[in-house]
């Protein structure tokens, strides 16, 4: 699965949504949140196309259950 840059986009927005979530809206930065958003963004994505998943197998998983799938220690 190769994303186009809109959906990448999309899925930044609503990963830094979720960790905004997580923290309860306080303290942090938006910016901060759209930053390790990217960074997780980018690495789910990458991973995704190294082991071939094709869309419909990430649509079916859905973005906040891949992001799920795809969180790794080092991006926290």
């Amino acid at each position: 699965m190769v994303a186009t840059a809109d959906e990448r986009s999309e899925m930044i927005a609503v990963a830094a949504y979720y960790l905004a979530e997580h923290r309860g809206f306080g303290s942090g930065s938006a910016t901060d949140d759209w930053l390790k958003a990217e960074q997780q963004i980018d690495h789910m994505l990458e991973t995704i196309r190294r082991q071939g998943i094709s869309r419909l197998q990430f649509e079916r998983a859905g973005l906040r259950n891949a992001l799920r799938l795809w969180h790794s220690p080092q991006s926290q």
